[in-house]
Protein backbone atom coordinates (compact mmCIF):
# COMPACT_ATOMS: atom_id res chain seq x y z
CA UNK A 1 0.00 0.00 0.00
CA UNK A 2 1.18 3.44 -0.98
CA UNK A 3 1.11 6.39 1.38
CA UNK A 4 -1.69 8.06 -0.49
CA UNK A 5 -3.26 4.78 -0.21
CA UNK A 6 -2.51 4.61 3.25
CA UNK A 7 -3.54 8.37 3.84
CA UNK A 8 -7.05 8.13 1.89
CA UNK A 9 -8.11 5.03 4.19
CA UNK A 10 -6.69 7.53 7.19
CA UNK A 11 -7.50 10.79 6.60
CA UNK A 12 -7.13 11.24 10.46
CA UNK A 13 -3.73 10.25 10.15
CA UNK A 14 -1.19 13.57 9.06
CA UNK A 15 1.88 15.34 10.03
CA UNK A 16 0.28 16.53 13.84
CA UNK A 17 -0.30 12.87 14.37
CA UNK A 18 2.91 12.04 15.24
CA UNK A 19 2.85 14.89 18.10
CA UNK A 20 2.08 12.78 20.77
CA UNK A 21 4.30 9.91 20.01
CA UNK A 22 7.85 12.44 20.06
CA UNK A 23 8.12 11.90 23.90
CA UNK A 24 9.75 8.87 23.79
CA UNK A 25 11.62 9.65 20.99
CA UNK A 26 13.42 12.10 22.39
CA UNK A 27 14.24 10.92 25.74
CA UNK A 28 15.76 8.14 23.26
CA UNK A 29 18.00 10.96 21.50
CA UNK A 30 18.53 12.56 24.82
CA UNK A 31 20.07 8.85 26.38
CA UNK A 32 22.33 9.01 23.59
CA UNK A 33 23.88 11.92 23.36
CA UNK A 34 24.23 11.27 27.18
CA UNK A 35 26.66 8.32 26.36
CA UNK A 36 27.93 9.05 22.92
CA UNK A 37 30.95 10.43 25.25
CA UNK A 38 31.84 6.92 25.89
CA UNK A 39 34.88 5.46 24.79
CA UNK A 40 35.92 2.02 25.92
CA UNK A 41 39.25 0.13 26.13
CA UNK A 42 42.19 1.11 27.38
CA UNK A 43 43.85 5.02 26.10
CA UNK A 44 47.13 4.45 24.15
CA UNK A 45 50.10 5.28 26.42
CA UNK A 46 53.56 4.90 25.21
CA UNK A 47 55.59 2.31 27.05
CA UNK A 48 59.27 3.38 28.51
CA UNK A 49 62.40 1.96 26.80
CA UNK A 50 65.97 1.42 28.32
CA UNK A 51 67.79 4.69 26.88
CA UNK A 52 71.95 4.58 27.52
CA UNK A 53 73.23 8.08 28.96
CA UNK A 54 76.22 7.78 26.45
CA UNK A 55 77.14 5.56 23.60
CA UNK A 56 79.76 3.07 24.89
CA UNK A 57 82.03 3.26 21.56
CA UNK A 58 83.08 6.33 19.76
CA UNK A 59 86.45 7.78 18.03
CA UNK A 60 87.71 9.59 15.04
CA UNK A 61 84.70 10.00 12.81
CA UNK A 62 82.08 10.64 15.15
CA UNK A 63 80.69 14.01 17.17
CA UNK A 64 79.35 12.55 20.26
CA UNK A 65 76.88 16.10 20.92
CA UNK A 66 73.29 16.98 20.67
CA UNK A 67 74.27 17.53 16.65
CA UNK A 68 72.15 15.23 14.68
CA UNK A 69 72.16 14.49 10.73
CA UNK A 70 70.52 16.91 8.13
CA UNK A 71 68.33 15.34 5.53
CA UNK A 72 70.66 14.95 2.59
CA UNK A 73 73.06 13.57 5.23
CA UNK A 74 75.12 12.27 1.81
CA UNK A 75 76.33 15.29 1.35
CA UNK A 76 79.16 14.73 4.25
CA UNK A 77 80.84 12.55 1.83
CA UNK A 78 81.57 15.69 -0.42
CA UNK A 79 80.98 14.13 -3.87
CA UNK A 80 78.88 15.94 -6.42
CA UNK A 81 78.57 12.64 -7.92
CA UNK A 82 77.25 10.94 -4.86
CA UNK A 83 74.95 13.48 -4.52
CA UNK A 84 73.29 13.82 -7.74
CA UNK A 85 72.62 9.67 -7.97
CA UNK A 86 71.09 10.32 -4.18
CA UNK A 87 68.68 12.90 -5.70
CA UNK A 88 67.69 10.33 -8.43
CA UNK A 89 66.67 7.80 -6.20
CA UNK A 90 63.91 10.03 -4.85
CA UNK A 91 62.46 10.12 -8.66
CA UNK A 92 63.19 6.49 -9.92
CA UNK A 93 63.60 3.90 -8.08
CA UNK A 94 60.53 1.55 -8.44
CA UNK A 95 60.36 0.67 -5.08
CA UNK A 96 60.00 3.71 -3.25
CA UNK A 97 57.14 4.65 -5.51
CA UNK A 98 55.26 1.39 -4.38
CA UNK A 99 56.11 2.43 -0.59
CA UNK A 100 54.95 5.22 -1.71
CA UNK A 101 51.30 4.15 -3.14
CA UNK A 102 51.11 1.84 -0.09
CA UNK A 103 51.03 5.56 1.80
CA UNK A 104 48.15 6.68 -0.10
CA UNK A 105 46.36 3.78 0.35
CA UNK A 106 46.61 4.03 3.83
CA UNK A 107 45.86 7.86 3.67
CA UNK A 108 42.69 7.28 2.07
CA UNK A 109 41.70 4.61 4.40
CA UNK A 110 41.49 7.56 7.03
CA UNK A 111 39.14 9.07 5.31
CA UNK A 112 37.26 5.50 4.61
CA UNK A 113 36.52 5.51 8.46
CA UNK A 114 36.52 8.51 9.28
CA UNK A 115 33.21 9.16 7.14
CA UNK A 116 31.37 6.85 9.60
CA UNK A 117 31.13 9.67 11.59
CA UNK A 118 28.40 11.27 9.62
CA UNK A 119 25.34 9.98 8.36
CA UNK A 120 24.49 8.12 5.62
CA UNK A 121 21.68 9.76 3.26
CA UNK A 122 19.67 8.51 -0.19
CA UNK A 123 17.14 9.89 -2.34
CA UNK A 124 15.17 7.24 -4.29
CA UNK A 125 12.43 9.37 -6.50
CA UNK A 126 9.95 7.12 -8.20
CA UNK A 127 6.69 7.90 -10.60
CA UNK A 128 4.15 5.13 -11.33
CA UNK A 129 0.55 4.87 -12.77
CA UNK A 130 -1.54 2.33 -10.64
CA UNK A 131 -5.10 1.10 -11.26
CA UNK A 132 -6.98 -0.83 -9.33
CA UNK A 133 -9.02 -4.07 -10.66
CA UNK A 134 -12.58 -3.28 -10.09
CA UNK A 135 -13.34 -7.27 -9.46
CA UNK A 136 -10.92 -7.84 -6.91
CA UNK A 137 -12.29 -8.62 -3.53
CA UNK A 138 -12.93 -7.28 -1.00
CA UNK A 139 -14.40 -4.31 -2.81
CA UNK A 140 -13.28 -0.88 -1.44
CA UNK A 141 -13.54 3.07 -2.05
CA UNK A 142 -10.22 2.20 -4.77
CA UNK A 143 -11.48 -0.62 -6.88
CA UNK A 144 -11.85 0.39 -10.15
CA UNK A 145 -10.07 3.76 -9.60
CA UNK A 146 -6.28 4.61 -11.85
CA UNK A 147 -3.98 7.44 -10.52
CA UNK A 148 -0.67 8.83 -10.24
CA UNK A 149 1.95 8.60 -8.10
CA UNK A 150 4.67 10.98 -7.52
CA UNK A 151 7.37 10.44 -4.57
CA UNK A 152 10.27 12.41 -4.12
CA UNK A 153 12.02 10.49 -0.16
CA UNK A 154 15.01 10.83 1.02
CA UNK A 155 16.49 8.61 3.76
CA UNK A 156 18.90 9.47 6.52
CA UNK A 157 20.36 6.88 8.45
CA UNK A 158 23.45 6.75 11.76
CA UNK A 159 24.64 4.42 13.71
CA UNK A 160 25.21 6.44 16.75
CA UNK A 161 29.32 5.97 18.23
CA UNK A 162 28.32 5.21 22.03
CA UNK A 163 30.79 3.69 22.92
CA UNK A 164 33.66 4.76 20.55
CA UNK A 165 34.43 1.86 17.75
CA UNK A 166 33.89 4.86 15.04
CA UNK A 167 36.61 6.75 16.99
CA UNK A 168 38.62 3.46 17.68
CA UNK A 169 38.83 2.29 13.94
CA UNK A 170 39.95 6.07 12.80
CA UNK A 171 42.63 6.23 15.83
CA UNK A 172 43.63 2.78 14.45
CA UNK A 173 43.86 3.93 10.90
CA UNK A 174 45.57 7.29 11.99
CA UNK A 175 47.75 5.08 13.54
CA UNK A 176 48.45 2.94 10.38
CA UNK A 177 48.93 5.88 8.55
CA UNK A 178 51.65 7.07 10.63
CA UNK A 179 53.27 3.43 10.64
CA UNK A 180 53.23 3.42 6.69
CA UNK A 181 55.04 7.01 6.53
CA UNK A 182 57.59 5.63 8.72
CA UNK A 183 57.82 2.42 6.67
CA UNK A 184 58.75 4.45 3.95
CA UNK A 185 60.82 6.46 5.88
CA UNK A 186 62.91 3.29 6.33
CA UNK A 187 63.21 1.71 2.54
CA UNK A 188 63.75 4.93 1.62
CA UNK A 189 66.76 5.28 3.79
CA UNK A 190 67.97 1.58 2.74
CA UNK A 191 67.96 2.06 -0.89
CA UNK A 192 69.84 5.53 0.07
CA UNK A 193 72.10 3.55 2.22
CA UNK A 194 72.52 0.99 -0.60
CA UNK A 195 72.92 2.87 -2.88
CA UNK A 196 75.99 4.83 -0.84
CA UNK A 197 77.73 1.67 -0.03
CA UNK A 198 77.35 0.26 -3.53
CA UNK A 199 79.10 3.36 -4.92
CA UNK A 200 81.99 3.37 -2.39
CA UNK A 201 82.04 -0.57 -3.30
CA UNK A 202 82.54 0.73 -6.84
CA UNK A 203 85.14 3.72 -6.18
CA UNK A 204 87.11 0.81 -4.36
CA UNK A 205 86.90 -1.16 -7.51
CA UNK A 206 88.85 1.53 -9.00
CA UNK A 207 91.33 2.06 -6.55
CA UNK A 208 91.69 -1.62 -6.78
CA UNK A 209 92.46 -1.43 -10.48
CA UNK A 210 94.46 1.73 -10.26
CA UNK A 211 96.78 0.00 -7.99
CA UNK A 212 96.87 -3.25 -10.08
CA UNK A 213 97.72 -1.17 -13.05
CA UNK A 214 100.50 0.59 -11.11
CA UNK A 215 102.32 -2.21 -10.02
CA UNK A 216 101.81 -4.33 -13.49
CA UNK A 217 103.84 -1.32 -14.77
CA UNK A 218 106.61 -1.84 -11.54
CA UNK A 219 106.26 -5.79 -12.66
CA UNK A 220 107.39 -4.98 -16.11
CA UNK A 221 110.27 -2.83 -15.40
CA UNK A 222 111.48 -5.75 -12.94
CA UNK A 223 110.39 -8.54 -16.47
CA UNK A 224 112.93 -6.32 -18.03
CA UNK A 225 115.34 -5.71 -15.87
CA UNK A 226 115.52 -9.55 -15.31
CA UNK A 227 115.40 -10.49 -18.96
CA UNK A 228 118.87 -8.02 -19.39
CA UNK A 229 120.32 -9.79 -16.54
CA UNK A 230 119.56 -13.15 -17.76
CA UNK A 231 121.27 -12.09 -21.47
CA UNK A 232 124.30 -10.62 -19.85
CA UNK A 233 124.08 -13.86 -18.07
CA UNK A 234 124.03 -13.11 -14.37
CA UNK A 235 120.11 -14.06 -13.55
CA UNK A 236 118.42 -17.77 -14.65
CA UNK A 237 115.52 -18.45 -16.63
CA UNK A 238 114.06 -19.09 -13.88
CA UNK A 239 114.02 -15.57 -12.26
CA UNK A 240 112.34 -14.31 -15.52
CA UNK A 241 110.04 -16.74 -15.75
CA UNK A 242 109.16 -16.11 -11.89
CA UNK A 243 109.34 -12.01 -12.81
CA UNK A 244 106.43 -13.47 -15.95
CA UNK A 245 104.46 -15.04 -13.51
CA UNK A 246 104.02 -12.49 -11.36
CA UNK A 247 103.44 -9.78 -13.68
CA UNK A 248 100.57 -12.06 -16.04
CA UNK A 249 99.11 -13.28 -12.87
CA UNK A 250 98.87 -8.95 -11.60
CA UNK A 251 97.49 -8.54 -15.07
CA UNK A 252 94.86 -10.99 -14.29
CA UNK A 253 93.69 -9.82 -11.02
CA UNK A 254 93.61 -6.20 -12.24
CA UNK A 255 91.25 -7.90 -14.83
CA UNK A 256 89.10 -9.28 -12.50
CA UNK A 257 88.07 -6.28 -10.26
CA UNK A 258 86.19 -5.01 -13.45
CA UNK A 259 84.06 -8.02 -12.94
CA UNK A 260 83.18 -6.72 -8.88
CA UNK A 261 83.03 -3.09 -10.71
CA UNK A 262 80.35 -4.01 -13.51
CA UNK A 263 78.13 -5.89 -10.92
CA UNK A 264 77.96 -2.57 -8.69
CA UNK A 265 77.74 -0.18 -11.66
CA UNK A 266 74.51 -2.08 -12.29
CA UNK A 267 73.41 -2.26 -9.14
CA UNK A 268 73.49 1.58 -9.04
CA UNK A 269 71.67 1.91 -12.36
CA UNK A 270 68.77 -0.15 -10.63
CA UNK A 271 68.74 1.61 -7.93
CA UNK A 272 68.07 5.18 -9.78
CA UNK A 273 65.78 3.53 -11.62
CA UNK A 274 67.71 3.47 -15.20
CA UNK A 275 68.38 0.16 -17.43
CA UNK A 276 71.88 -0.58 -16.79
CA UNK A 277 72.90 -0.89 -20.00
CA UNK A 278 72.17 3.10 -20.34
CA UNK A 279 74.28 3.82 -17.04
CA UNK A 280 78.06 4.54 -16.63
CA UNK A 281 80.14 6.04 -13.70
CA UNK A 282 83.07 7.03 -15.02
CA UNK A 283 86.38 5.76 -13.41
CA UNK A 284 87.26 7.41 -9.95
CA UNK A 285 89.11 5.79 -7.26
CA UNK A 286 87.90 6.25 -3.45
CA UNK A 287 89.09 9.45 -1.49
CA UNK A 288 89.64 9.51 2.17
CA UNK A 289 89.18 9.12 5.30
CA UNK A 290 85.44 8.82 5.87
CA UNK A 291 83.87 12.38 6.96
CA UNK A 292 82.75 12.90 10.73
CA UNK A 293 79.65 11.68 11.47
CA UNK A 294 76.93 14.07 13.49
CA UNK A 295 76.40 11.27 16.05
CA UNK A 296 73.81 12.94 18.07
CA UNK A 297 72.56 11.87 21.83
CA UNK A 298 70.93 8.29 22.66
CA UNK A 299 68.50 9.97 23.98
CA UNK A 300 67.63 11.18 20.80
CA UNK A 301 68.08 8.05 18.54
CA UNK A 302 64.01 6.99 19.57
CA UNK A 303 62.94 10.18 17.51
CA UNK A 304 65.25 9.53 14.96
CA UNK A 305 65.06 5.96 13.67
CA UNK A 306 61.41 5.46 11.07
CA UNK A 307 61.95 1.78 11.76
CA UNK A 308 61.20 2.30 15.88
CA UNK A 309 58.66 4.72 14.67
CA UNK A 310 57.27 2.09 12.98
CA UNK A 311 56.91 -0.54 15.34
CA UNK A 312 55.56 2.38 17.75
CA UNK A 313 52.66 3.28 15.85
CA UNK A 314 52.03 -0.33 15.68
CA UNK A 315 51.53 -0.30 19.25
CA UNK A 316 48.83 2.75 18.76
CA UNK A 317 46.76 0.89 16.41
CA UNK A 318 47.07 -2.54 18.25
CA UNK A 319 45.76 -1.12 21.23
CA UNK A 320 42.98 0.56 19.38
CA UNK A 321 42.21 -2.80 18.28
CA UNK A 322 41.32 -3.57 22.01
CA UNK A 323 39.14 -0.85 22.16
CA UNK A 324 36.58 -1.87 19.02
CA UNK A 325 36.78 -5.65 20.29
CA UNK A 326 35.44 -4.14 23.81
CA UNK A 327 32.63 -1.93 21.70
CA UNK A 328 31.25 -5.51 21.00
CA UNK A 329 29.50 -6.27 24.16
CA UNK A 330 27.60 -3.00 24.17
CA UNK A 331 24.48 -2.43 22.32
CA UNK A 332 24.85 -0.66 18.57
CA UNK A 333 22.01 2.04 18.22
CA UNK A 334 20.47 3.08 15.23
CA UNK A 335 18.97 6.69 14.36
CA UNK A 336 16.96 6.71 10.98
CA UNK A 337 15.12 8.95 9.20
CA UNK A 338 12.77 9.51 6.27
CA UNK A 339 10.76 13.03 4.61
CA UNK A 340 9.69 13.73 1.09
CA UNK A 341 7.02 14.72 -0.90
CA UNK A 342 4.46 12.67 -2.51
CA UNK A 343 1.47 13.69 -4.87
CA UNK A 344 -0.92 12.47 -7.61
CA UNK A 345 -0.10 15.74 -9.59
CA UNK A 346 3.46 17.41 -9.86
CA UNK A 347 2.10 20.22 -9.49
CA UNK A 348 0.91 19.84 -6.01
CA UNK A 349 3.96 17.82 -5.41
CA UNK A 350 6.00 20.28 -3.20
CA UNK A 351 2.66 22.01 -1.25
CA UNK A 352 1.98 21.08 2.25
CA UNK A 353 -0.49 17.99 2.26
CA UNK A 354 2.43 16.09 0.18
CA UNK A 355 4.93 16.43 2.96
CA UNK A 356 5.09 12.82 4.68
CA UNK A 357 8.38 11.84 7.19
CA UNK A 358 8.85 9.15 9.42
CA UNK A 359 11.33 9.73 12.93
CA UNK A 360 12.90 6.39 14.60
CA UNK A 361 15.89 4.75 16.60
CA UNK A 362 16.89 1.21 17.18
CA UNK A 363 19.07 -0.58 19.31
CA UNK A 364 20.75 -4.22 18.78
CA UNK A 365 22.42 -6.01 21.26
CA UNK A 366 24.02 -9.77 21.11
CA UNK A 367 22.99 -11.81 23.91
CA UNK A 368 25.18 -15.09 23.17
CA UNK A 369 27.96 -15.97 20.74
CA UNK A 370 29.62 -18.94 22.97
CA UNK A 371 32.56 -16.14 24.01
CA UNK A 372 33.28 -14.99 20.67
CA UNK A 373 33.38 -11.70 21.86
CA UNK A 374 35.84 -12.36 24.88
CA UNK A 375 38.07 -14.31 22.31
CA UNK A 376 38.41 -11.85 20.31
CA UNK A 377 39.15 -8.85 23.23
CA UNK A 378 42.21 -11.71 24.15
CA UNK A 379 43.38 -11.76 20.74
CA UNK A 380 43.54 -8.45 20.63
CA UNK A 381 45.46 -8.04 23.65
CA UNK A 382 48.16 -10.55 22.82
CA UNK A 383 48.33 -8.77 19.67
CA UNK A 384 49.38 -5.73 21.35
CA UNK A 385 51.25 -7.14 23.89
CA UNK A 386 52.80 -8.78 20.83
CA UNK A 387 53.87 -5.15 19.59
CA UNK A 388 55.06 -4.50 22.09
CA UNK A 389 57.58 -6.55 22.35
CA UNK A 390 58.74 -6.34 18.78
CA UNK A 391 59.33 -2.58 19.93
CA UNK A 392 61.39 -3.59 22.62
CA UNK A 393 63.79 -5.67 20.64
CA UNK A 394 63.60 -2.70 17.32
CA UNK A 395 64.96 -0.22 20.17
CA UNK A 396 67.83 -2.52 21.25
CA UNK A 397 68.89 -3.26 17.68
CA UNK A 398 68.40 -0.03 17.25
CA UNK A 399 71.45 1.00 19.63
CA UNK A 400 73.27 -2.25 18.46
CA UNK A 401 73.42 -0.67 15.02
CA UNK A 402 74.89 2.25 16.22
CA UNK A 403 77.22 0.47 18.63
CA UNK A 404 78.58 -1.57 15.97
CA UNK A 405 79.44 0.47 13.46
CA UNK A 406 81.37 3.17 15.79
CA UNK A 407 82.79 0.14 16.88
CA UNK A 408 83.75 -0.85 13.04
CA UNK A 409 85.26 2.91 12.82
CA UNK A 410 87.31 3.07 15.81
CA UNK A 411 89.08 -0.13 15.31
CA UNK A 412 89.45 -0.15 11.52
CA UNK A 413 90.77 3.57 12.12
CA UNK A 414 93.79 2.02 14.72
CA UNK A 415 94.17 -0.64 11.45
CA UNK A 416 94.50 1.84 9.20
CA UNK A 417 96.85 3.47 10.59
CA UNK A 418 98.96 0.47 11.78
CA UNK A 419 98.60 -0.76 7.75
CA UNK A 420 100.24 2.46 6.77
CA UNK A 421 103.08 1.83 8.44
CA UNK A 422 103.26 -1.39 6.89
CA UNK A 423 102.90 -0.30 3.63
CA UNK A 424 105.54 1.93 4.16
CA UNK A 425 107.70 -0.55 5.10
CA UNK A 426 106.89 -2.85 2.76
CA UNK A 427 107.60 -0.43 -0.38
CA UNK A 428 111.09 0.22 1.19
CA UNK A 429 111.66 -3.66 1.20
CA UNK A 430 110.96 -3.86 -2.29
CA UNK A 431 113.76 -0.67 -2.87
CA UNK A 432 116.45 -2.53 -0.57
CA UNK A 433 115.60 -6.05 -1.94
CA UNK A 434 116.07 -4.67 -5.72
CA UNK A 435 118.73 -2.58 -5.16
CA UNK A 436 119.98 -5.98 -3.41
CA UNK A 437 119.47 -8.27 -6.50
CA UNK A 438 121.38 -5.99 -8.89
CA UNK A 439 123.93 -5.76 -6.94
CA UNK A 440 124.14 -9.68 -7.07
CA UNK A 441 123.76 -9.57 -2.82
CA UNK A 442 119.98 -11.15 -3.33
CA UNK A 443 118.08 -13.81 -5.34
CA UNK A 444 114.98 -12.87 -7.14
CA UNK A 445 113.55 -15.17 -4.87
CA UNK A 446 113.64 -12.17 -2.19
CA UNK A 447 112.48 -9.20 -4.80
CA UNK A 448 109.09 -11.19 -5.63
CA UNK A 449 108.62 -11.88 -1.52
CA UNK A 450 108.98 -8.04 -1.32
CA UNK A 451 106.64 -7.16 -3.84
CA UNK A 452 104.00 -9.69 -3.44
CA UNK A 453 103.65 -8.57 0.38
CA UNK A 454 103.98 -4.74 -0.40
CA UNK A 455 100.82 -5.39 -3.34
CA UNK A 456 99.30 -7.10 -0.62
CA UNK A 457 99.62 -4.58 1.77
CA UNK A 458 98.80 -1.82 -0.30
CA UNK A 459 95.74 -4.24 -1.56
CA UNK A 460 94.70 -4.26 2.28
CA UNK A 461 95.23 -0.57 2.66
CA UNK A 462 92.00 -0.02 -0.04
CA UNK A 463 89.88 -2.41 1.27
CA UNK A 464 90.08 -0.91 4.92
CA UNK A 465 89.18 2.72 3.42
CA UNK A 466 86.62 1.16 1.72
CA UNK A 467 85.31 -0.73 4.74
CA UNK A 468 85.86 2.46 6.74
CA UNK A 469 83.76 4.53 3.94
CA UNK A 470 80.62 1.64 4.34
CA UNK A 471 80.55 1.48 8.17
CA UNK A 472 80.29 5.40 7.95
CA UNK A 473 77.59 4.79 5.54
CA UNK A 474 76.05 2.23 8.32
CA UNK A 475 76.60 4.38 10.98
CA UNK A 476 74.18 6.89 9.23
CA UNK A 477 71.98 4.76 8.57
CA UNK A 478 71.65 3.36 12.43
CA UNK A 479 71.37 6.79 13.24
CA UNK A 480 68.32 7.29 10.86
CA UNK A 481 69.73 9.21 8.46
CA UNK A 482 68.44 12.85 9.25
CA UNK A 483 64.46 11.39 10.19
CA UNK A 484 62.76 12.76 12.49
CA UNK A 485 59.54 11.93 13.78
CA UNK A 486 58.36 15.64 14.59
CA UNK A 487 59.20 16.69 11.50
CA UNK A 488 58.83 14.03 9.00
CA UNK A 489 55.88 11.78 10.94
CA UNK A 490 52.15 12.94 9.19
CA UNK A 491 50.06 14.16 12.50
CA UNK A 492 46.55 13.41 13.21
CA UNK A 493 45.39 17.11 12.58
CA UNK A 494 46.77 16.22 8.84
CA UNK A 495 45.33 13.23 8.34
CA UNK A 496 41.89 14.40 6.94
CA UNK A 497 41.25 16.86 9.75
CA UNK A 498 39.67 14.09 12.30
CA UNK A 499 37.84 15.24 15.15
CA UNK A 500 40.44 13.95 17.84
CA UNK A 501 42.85 16.41 16.70
CA UNK A 502 46.05 14.92 17.84
CA UNK A 503 48.01 12.00 19.27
Amino acid sequence: MSRAQFRMLNPEFGVSGCKTRWVPLVALVSLVLVVCGCVVGPNYKRPGATVPPAYKEGGAGTQASAQNLQEKWWEVFGDPQLNALEEQIRISNENLKASEAQYRQARALVRFYRAQYYPTATVNPSISRVKFSDNKPPRTILSGETYNDFVLPGNLSYEVDAWGRVRRTVEAARANVEASAADLATINLSVQSELAVDYFELRSADAQEKLLDSTVEDFEKSLQLTETRHTGGLASDLDVQQARTQLETTRAEATDVGVARAQFEHAIAVLAGRPPSTFSLAFSPVAGPPPAVPLGLPSQLLERRPDVATTERQMAAANAQIGIAKAAFFPSIMLSASAGFESGTLGTLFQGPGLFYNLGAAAAQTVFDAGQRRANVEAQQAAYDQTVANYQQTVLTAFQDVEDNLAALRILEQEAKTQDVAVEAARRSVVLSTNQYKGGVASYLTVLVAQSEALADERSAVDILRRRMDASVLLIKALGGGWDVTTNLPRADALAGTPSGGR
